[in-house]
């Protein structure tokens, strides 16, 4: 039986998207199982106080050994490995409850930055291996993907056995009026062989290119 526990979570849709890919490749991943590891799939809400609340609470149920939380970026054309969230709020638009917070932190009093706890050089190499397009970001912006990307490293900072961070994801469809440079995308099956690459390297080590039990792949 499993005895570790990855945490992925995703997004429901915001900002008039009517999906968010995000949350369709978590789900997608409840409940797979590679060499003693078990995926927990969890969907954020896109509120600035909810999204810190369930992610606090899936911490706290799970007690994962790894968390990857993923958001989507519509204006990127590839899978983003983020580096450095930042103790900032400052809200582009309204967030799902309505809320935009401007110029405020995410935890009052705490450091600037936190970095990412991830292997982030060798799960770019195993993603972009798998196939998709994948790069490494400095910046997780300052809306709800870093407000979460924040809270979770600030949440484990005790705790700095855990692997953590964040991930940004492209939108998985053409936009329905043909091509549009703002608004790239990248097919949902290319998207979910880069974050199982990326998975694998968190599950199983340097060996990530390596053949998963069975078919190859989580199951």
């Amino acid at each position: 039986m499993p005895t570790r526990t990855l945490l992925l979570t995703g997004f429901e849709p915001f900002g008039g998207e009517p999906v968010n890919p995000s949350w369709t490749l978590a789900e997608s991943l409840q409940g797979a199982v590679a060499e003693g590891w078990r995926v927990q799939a969890v969907c954020l809400p896109c509120t600035f106080s909810g999204a810190a609340r369930v992610l606090r609470g899936a911490l706290r149920r799970h007690s994962p050994a790894a968390v990857l939380c993923l958001g989507l970026a519509a204006g990127r054309g590839e899978l983003g490995l983020e580096r450095v969230a930042v103790n900032l709020v400052d809200a582009r638009i309204p967030d799902n409850a309505g809320e935009q917070p401007i110029d405020q932190p995410v935890v009052p009093g705490g450091p600037a930055a936190h970095f990412a706890r991830l292997p982030l050089r060798a799960m770019l190499a195993a993603a972009r291996a798998a196939g998709a397009p994948t790069g490494l970001s400095l910046s997780a912006g300052s809306y709800v993907c870093n407000h979460v990307f924040y809270t979770l490293l600030h949440s484990l900072r005790r705790r700095p056995a855990v692997a953590a961070g964040f991930v940004h994801v492209p939108l998985a469809e053409a936009p329905p009026a043909g091509p549009d440079p703002s608004r790239p995308w990248v097919p949902l099956a290319l998207q979910r062989a880069g974050l199982e690459a990326m998975l694998r390297v968190l599950m199983v080590g340097e060996g990530a290119n390596d053949p998963m039990p069975g078919e190859g792949q989580l199951h």
